[in-house]
């Protein structure tokens, strides 16, 4: 194995860690939105949030979306397919929670800290790509 083999070979397990842990996030937090697991409310109590705390126009259907583009999103975090496609509506279902949800920057006390970690995060992977441990579609003939 020469040396750029090895640079690709590292650079492919970095990507595929940070996609792994990011489709964790996601997937929970998607979970939450879409099916109420993990202590979630669901689409409705989503939706009930965004109305009378956030003001956020269309509450039922920016909760669907919201909530999609999260779980959708971890999936495709997961396997790599059509990830940068996904990360788009990620990306910004991040940069929406972390400027309308969020106060000042510390998460500590409520800050945009953490999604705006996972929005920048969210982004660059897209702009990289999933990295050779992903799952290959076939091409189109």
């Amino acid at each position: 194995m020469n040396d750029t083999t090895k640079n690709d070979s590292l650079r492919d397990l970095g990507i595929l860690m940070i996609r792994l842990i990011l489709a964790a996030v996601f997937l929970y937090h998607g979970s939450q939105k879409l099916f109420g697991m993990f202590g979630g409310y669901g689409i409705s109590g989503t939706a009930g949030f965004f109305e009378k705390n956030l003001g956020i126009p269309f509450p039922y259907l920016s909760a669907i979306m919201a909530a999609l583009a999260e779980f959708v999103g971890g999936l495709s975090l997961l396997t790599g397919i059509y990830l940068r496609w996904a990360m788009v509506p990620l990306s910004i279902t991040m940069l929406v929670a972390a400027f309308s949800a969020h106060t000042g920057f510390g998460s500590q006390t409520g800050g945009m800290e953490y999604p705006l970690t996972l929005a920048i995060s969210a982004a660059g992977l897209g702009l990289i790509g999933a990295g050779r441990f992903a799952i290959q579609l076939p091409k189109r003939g």
